[in-house]
């Protein structure tokens, strides 16, 4: 014969029933958060991850950044202990090439500079921004033993001008035997020279 339930019975089993729906409801919200939590954490890594590459990027660029600075900063002093930047110094480079032909004992020496102008753009191209590339042309006629003495005549400007020595043509031809003092050597060759003596200028209006 079956059982018969009780009203008390059919509480408990409801109550019963009831806790464990509950149980069940806390379970699965412990689960969710447990789910959005480590969607959060996640998030914030690769955000976290984000920030601490862009850092990284901005910190190795602002070094390039630094590290260019200081190349032309090195550069600019190099080009202004010379004299290339600023003012042509006529007066000096008259000095220059007096004190070269006396230490080389070389032969005449006649030249003469045309004025001074903007460089050619085809030379320097794209050259602009806050400065700008000037030259004087130096017409150059030299005697000469040999063409040694063209040779070093040019290393010793480019050593020692105030300017960036730039030899645009020379023409060297040979001179008419003629005779000389006992032991001494007549020269032998004539040197043409075109010469820019180029210098860098900030722009006034800059």
């Amino acid at each position: 014969m079956a059982a018969a339930f009780s009203k008390d019975d059919f509480r408990r089993i409801w109550l019963s029933l009831a806790a464990a729906l509950v149980m069940a409801a806390i379970g699965a919200a412990a689960v969710f958060a447990a789910l959005q939590l480590l969607q959060v954490e996640t998030k914030s890594k690769a955000a976290a991850q984000a920030k601490r590459m862009e850092s990284q990027r901005r910190l190795a660029q602002a070094r390039d950044e630094e590290q260019e600075i200081k190349k032309k900063i090195v550069s600019y002093n190099a080009l202004a202990g010379r004299g290339i930047l600023g003012e042509e110094h006529r007066l000096d480079w008259v000095e220059q090439i007096r004190a070269i032909k006396n230490e080389r004992k070389l032969f005449d020496i006649q030249y003469e500079f045309a004025p001074q102008k903007p460089v050619d753009a085809a030379l320097l191209p794209g050259a602009g921004g806050n400065y700008e590339f000037l030259t004087s042309t130096m017409q150059l006629r030299m005697k000469l033993l040999h063409e040694e003495d063209l040779l070093n005549f040019l290393a010793d400007l480019r050593g020692t001008a105030q300017a960036y020595i730039r030899a645009r043509s020379c023409d060297v031809a040979r001179l008419p035997k003629q005779s000389g003092e006992i032991g001494a050597l007549p020269p032998q060759l004539d040197a043409d020279c075109s010469i820019d003596w180029i210098t860098i200028r900030e722009r006034k209006n800059a």
